[in-house]
Order: structure tokens, then C-alpha cells, then sequence
């Protein structure tokens, strides 16, 4: 026992997270996160803290994503918090989908009770009605469009807000699943039937272009089976996802609403025949999970890789301290090559701390930047510097000459930023598999198998077969694909 003890020890020692992906793919991700600094467990139960380096990330992605939305010609605007319960409860099967993960708000002041000398809600403070910390924002953005929609000229009308929101998460884990986190909702409204579904598929559309160009995760674009639609939707698109562990995760949903959310909250528009109609609406929405998708895509062994089109910084230079005497002229001239790069538009940082040039370089690892830029005194003097590919590794590391860092950053930059999608991708490939019968789907999954199946949707379609497999398994059918027209269904485990 001692020595496979110290064998194991042995094996550990090669990679800077452990456990490895291999040995306890839950528990990598959360080292990951610990290792990189991005985020840390609140010491409110179910929430997280996003620190600045898994922040900016998020930034990026809102900047990016923000950019996307706005050629849209939609608007960003910014809703209450809080939503009267009576708003929630026009709606039937929105009040029943989100009944269990919601929070309340029933008093506006606190007070300490005589006796007990506990602080609590004052009884006389209770609000004449509760309100709900927004699970999501439907109700009460319709109760805004039911105003500012009285004509046909006044449509359509297309808003996003950028915010947080509260859904009581019961398993919590840091990005995937968080009792409070961070996302966009947009809300739209039209005058047809036809122009609302084509904008709950083109919103996808946008999604699948930031998923696949910004965070280099292919997605399997598709329509959620009728159980899995969102609480009030006619239709739910969805680009789903797969992980390094063969688990599927919802990268993000638009939903086409119908009129269903028009006919609770009254949104109507007089038409050009003279007529007052209901609107047709949609509503589409990413959140901070796509950061944990992005860790379980790309990160290995020794942290994160980030996709350098979100990275918090696309590079850093670490330079390498160790005469005194020459020290100030090595800083001098990072500084010089980090001001050119970020003049061609790099985000670079500078490791200026006083940590060993081994601690610097594992630091930048185990954060996932890109590009790693050493520079010593040696370099200085032949005006070169040493750049390795994050994703690569050692095999990448070249020498190129300082006059021509530039052009060489941005170039691996792109080609990182495309070979992480195309490895990505040729994963997934080998992820999905198909199945002809439930017996597939039986033997598939109790052999403890990695990844997804596909089969014939009718194979599951109000089966109480399949019902019983996924109580056995707990798997999901997680989208109807777009490209087999309907027909087939993918069936996995999921975050």
C-alpha cells in the first residue's frame, strides 16, 4: 500500500492540479478555480464570489457578447430587482417552473426583540405584498411593455439588461450552479408569430457565433423536448455543450414565448387594419455558467487554458531577475515590449512581484494565459525574447526577435484561438454516439460510459421506458438537433 501510495504521490507531482481529470473530474474543476484565483464559495450558502482575475473574464465575455446583442438592434436598459408576487402568479406554468427555486422578500425593516434581544423581521414592517428576488424578469418587463407598446409603429421592440438574479440552488457549485449569479436576459415583442420564433432563433444564432469564436466551445445547436421547455415557452432553443467528462451542459437557451406572456400582462398594439392585437414575445439569456463550461473544455492538468479571445490578459512577461545591476534595465525594457503590444491592441500584464522566475511561470500556467513571454538579460542584450503557447506548452516555445513581437503574438494568438475551438470540436465528435434502441441506451450508461447518445426521438417520446432510465441513470434528453430535422434526440448526464 505504501509504495502504490508513493507511486501515486510520484504521478501527482507531474501535474500542478491534483487531483487530475482522470482520477475526480468534480474535484479538478474546483482546484482549477482555486489554483487560477477566479472564484472562492460566499459566506452566504449557495453563492459565490467572482474575484478580479474570473471577473475580467466575464467582462470580456459581456463585452463581446454585449457588442453581438447591440447589432441585434436591441437596447440595454436595467429592471427592478424585486417583482411583486402578483406578477408572478399571472402566468401558470411560469409560478409552477420556478415555484422551488424562489426567494422572498416579506418585511422592510428589522427590529430587536425585548426578551430575546434577537434580531429579526419587525412584525409591523410586513410588506402589503411579497416580492420575489427576480428568477428571471418576464412579468415585470411585460408589465413595461404593456405600456410602451400601443402601436404597430412601436414594435418591434427588442431590450436586453444586463444583471443578476436568484434562483435557490439547492447543490451548489461555483459557476455552474449558484444560488445567485450573473447573466443578460432579453426580451423582445412583435407584431407576428413568424418574426417571433425567427428572433428566438437568430438570438442563438448570436450565442452559437460568441460560444464558438470568442470561447472556442463547439455546440450542438437544438430544440429542447417539450418537457424541457423553460415555464410558459412555446418553443425553447438551446446550444448544448459537452465536457472534458462526457457530461452535457445547457450553454444557453432562447425562448420563443408565443403570446403567452402577452396575454398575462396585456401587452397589445393597435395594427394597421384599425384592430387591437396581442403581441408576439421571446426572451434569451447566458450567464457566468459558460465560464465553468469554458474551465471543463479547455482546462488540463496543470489549470486553466484560456481561449485568448476572453482571457483577462492574452499575455504576460515574466521577466528574469537576478543581477541587481541589470535588473532595472531588463524591467525597462518588458515595459517597452508590453507598451508595443498593447498599442497593437494585446492585453498584457507584466509580473513585475518578487516571486522566483519557476513560481512566475507556474503562476501563469495554472491561470491559463495564452502566452508566456520570458525575458532575461540574455535576451535584452540580443534583443530577443522566449514565447510559449499555453495550450502547447514546451513543444511551442520559440525564441522571436523583439522587432517582430508583435506580429508574432498576434498571429499565435489567432492560431491558438483556432486550434482550441478545432480540438474542441474534434472531441466531440467522439462524444456523441449513436444508439438504435433503449437497450443501447440501458447498456450505454450502466457501464459507466463517457459522453452522450443519439437515437430516434420517438424511441423516448412519451415513453414510460425511457422514463424509467432516466430515473435509474439520471440522464436527460438535452436538445432535438437542428441538423437531423427533429428527428433524433441527445440523451446524456448533465451539469
Amino acid at each position: 500500500m505504501a509504495e502504490a501510495a508513493q507511486k501515486q504521490k510520484m504521478k501527482n507531482a507531474k501535474t500542478a492540479i491534483t487531483p487530475t481529470r482522470d482520477e475526480n473530474f468534480p474535484e479538478w474543476y474546483q482546484q482549477v478555480i482555486k489554483a487560477a484565483d477566479m472564484a472562492e464559495n460566499a459566506p452566504v450558502r449557495g453563492c459565490m464570489i467572482i474575484k478580479p482575475y474570473g471577473f475580467a473574464m466575464w467582462e470580456n465575455i459581456q463585452k463581446h457578447l454585449d457588442a453581438l446583442i447591440k447589432l441585434e438592434d436591441v437596447q440595454n436598459a436595467y429592471f427592478p430587482l424585486l417583482i411583486p408576487m402578483s406578477y408572478i402568479a399571472r402566468e401558470a406554468d411560469h409560478v409552477e417552473g420556478f415555484a422551488k427555486e424562489c426567494a422572498i422578500v416579506t418585511h422592510h425593516r428589522l427590529s430587536v426583540d425585548e426578551k430575546t434581544g434577537q434580531l429579526g423581521p419587525d412584525p409591523e414592517s410586513a410588506l402589503t405584498e411579497p416580492m420575489i428576488i427576480r428568477p428571471t424578469s418576464e412579468t415585470i418587463i411585460g408589465e413595461s411593455m404593456k405600456n410602451w407598446v400601443q402601436s404597430y409603429r412601436d414594435l418591434p421592440l427588442k431590450l436586453n439588461q444586463w444583471c443578476n438574479i436568484m434562483r435557490w440552488e439547492m447543490r451548489p457549485r461555483i459557476f455552474l450552479r449558484t444560488a445567485e449569479f450573473l447573466w443578460q436576459e432579453g426580451h423582445n415583442a412583435f407584431a407576428t408569430a413568424e418574426e417571433a420564433d425567427a428572433d428566438a432563433r437568430r438570438m442563438l444564432d448570436v450565442y452559437n457565433k460568441m460560444y464558438e469564436e470568442y470561447l472556442a466551445i463547439p455546440t450542438i445547436p437544438g430544440v429542447k423536448t417539450p418537457e424541457e421547455r423553460f415555464p410558459g415557452a412555446i418553443e425553447t432553443y438551446t446550444l448544448e455543450t459537452f465536457m472534458q467528462d462526457g457530461k452535457a451542459l445547457q450553454g444557453c437557451t432562447s425562448h420563443n414565448l408565443g403570446q403567452t406572456f402577452a396575454k398575462s400582462c396585456d401587452i397589445k398594439y393597435l395594427d394597421k387594419d384599425g384592430t387591437q392585437k396581442l403581441a408576439w414575445t421571446t426572451s434569451w439569456g447566458l450567464t457566468t455558467r459558460t465560464i465553468g463550461g469554458a474551465i471543463m473544455v479547455h482546462g488540463d492538468d496543470d489549470g486553466m487554458v484560456m481561449p485568448p479571445k476572453v482571457a483577462p490578459y492574452q499575455a504576460v512577461i515574466l521577466p528574469f531577475l537576478k543581477d541587481a545591476a541589470e535588473d532595472a534595465a531588463v524591467l525597462a525594457f518588458c515595459d517597452k515590449v508590453k507598451k508595443e503590444l498593447q498599442a497593437a491592441g494585446v492585453s498584457v500584464q507584466l509580473d513585475r512581484s518578487e516571486a522566483r522566475s519557476a513560481d512566475k511561470m507556474w503562476n501563469a500556467i495554472k491561470k491559463g494565459v495564452p502566452l508566456r513571454i520570458e525575458i532575461g538579460a540574455r535576451e535584452m542584450a540580443e534583443g530577443k525574447m522566449t514565447m510559449t503557447r499555453r495550450d502547447i506548452g514546451k513543444d511551442s516555445k520559440i525564441t522571436i526577435s523583439a522587432d517582430a513581437a508583435v506580429k508574432a503574438v498576434q498571429e499565435t494568438l489567432e492560431a491558438m484561438q483556432k486550434d482550441m475551438l478545432e480540438n474542441a470540436r474534434k472531441r466531440l465528435q467522439t462524444q456523441v454516439h449513436d444508439a438504435r434502441s433503449l437497450d443501447d441506451v440501458r447498456d450505454f450508461f450502466a457501464a459507466e460510459k463517457a459522453g452522450g447518445l443519439k437515437l430516434d426521438y420517438s424511441l423516448i417520446k412519451d415513453s414510460a421506458a425511457f422514463e424509467a432510465l432516466q430515473k435509474e441513470f439520471a440522464i436527460t434528453p438535452r436538445c432535438l438537433p437542428f441538423a437531423d430535422e427533429g428527428q433524433k434526440v441527445v440523451v446524456a448526464k448533465a451539469y
